[in-house]
């Protein structure tokens, strides 16, 4: 494996971060190329808990001659974010330069007149090259993996809706519990950019055998050596069904349950008042309409001293709040909801 450590000059004298891009080469030029980055958000740690057990597999693979494949890795995908702490609280989702989500507003090939932004001039250099080199590097490659996490959350991907249910393989070695299928894009996400360069270099729009998304691996605090070894495995094993890794077979069958449902199905539930925040339902649970899933304490102790909140249609569960003090408007749980509520993107994801 070759390491190398590119240096993404900032915006005022003597600053600058480091990006650590990791190459393994396969031995097969016909054997898909694959691109993997974790922590663009940068205080969502799990990918990186599952890169660590993943990279010494596959350096293994390299070594033995099993590695088909050449994979990109980039463990620690958003420098930046990683420096940025408020009085010892990790601040890294959003851009503290332009407030800007960092997996929001990737430059999308045909949409910015050019595939690449390098402009010297901005005010904002660091943080545009940072997501113009990523994309960079993702180019080419028909599998692309981009680790994220939710707040508190079952494992799920976001998948483009033309590439389902080939992708399915990918749920199922990860054991994921749900996907979310979208076919218009507006919040221009890393998955999403990179999808419009695989259909850009596509030969005659054929995208089979392609994979583009962002795996939430679970929730913030589940970090540790034991998930973190299972999901490295879980890739590996994809790795090797799509015949990036020699010794592959067919895929597992998805679990009992999955939940797999066009983005349209996203029920976002907003807090109706602020407060401390008891649950009554987690991730994973199927709830009906009407069902008592939280309740916010806004006067504790006393009569009327909390407010309910309702499912207000039946579904699954795939998210919710991790911090239990919440403001009112803010997002309390993602639930896919049995009925489709909005047209796309809009208002079925968080900020």
């Amino acid at each position: 494996m070759k390491t190398e450590i590119e240096t993404i000059r900032g915006e005022t004298p003597g600053v600058a971060y480091e990006l650590f891009v990791h190459h393994l080469n396969g031995s097969d030029p016909a054997a898909p190329r694959v691109y993997i980055q974790s922590a663009l958000h940068a205080d969502e740690r799990p990918g990186v808990a599952a890169m660590h057990y993943l990279i010494p597999m596959l350096e293994q693979a390299e070594s033995e001659g099993r590695l088909l494949g050449s994979l990109t890795l980039v463990p620690h995908a958003n420098p930046i974010g990683a420096a940025q702490h408020f009085f010892s609280n990790h601040m890294g989702r959003f851009s503290g330069a332009t407030r800007v989500n960092f997996n929001r507003d990737f430059p999308v090939p045909g949409k910015d007149g050019v595939r690449h932004l390098d402009d010297a001039t901005s005010a904002t250099f660091a943080e545009r090259r940072l997501k113009s080199r990523l994309l960079e590097l993702a180019d080419g490659c028909p599998i692309v993996l981009d680790l994220h996490c939710d707040d508190e959350g079952v494992q799920y991907l976001y998948v483009p809706e033309i590439l389902w249910p080939e992708m399915a393989d990918l749920a199922a070695c990860l054991d994921a519990e749900a996907a979310l299928l979208w076919d218009i894009g507006s919040d221009r996400a890393f998955e999403e950019a990179a999808f419009e360069q695989m259909r850009a270099s596509a030969t005659d729009g054929d995208l089979s055998g392609h994979c583009v998304t962002t795996v939430e691996l679970r929730g913030q605090l589940d970090v540790d050596a034991v998930t973190g070894r299972r999901d490295a495995e879980g890739i590996y094993r994809f790795l090797q069904v799509r015949g990036v890794v020699a010794g592959g077979d067919t895929a597992p069958d998805l679990g009992d349950g999955f939940v797999g449902k066009p983005i349209r199905h996203v029920d976002m539930i907003e807090a109706p008042a602020g407060g401390t925040i008891l649950f009554h339902a987690k991730p994973g649970d199927r709830v009906e309409a009407g069902q008592l899933i939280a309740e916010i304490v806004v006067n504790p102790g006393r009569p009327g001293g909390s407010v309910e909140v309702r499912a207000p249609q039946g579904g699954f569960v795939l998210t919710r709040r991790a911090r239990r003090f919440i403001r009112m408007g803010d997002n309390l749980f993602k639930i896919i909801g049995d009925e489709a509520l909005v047209s796309g993107y809009e208002g079925a994801l968080e900020d």
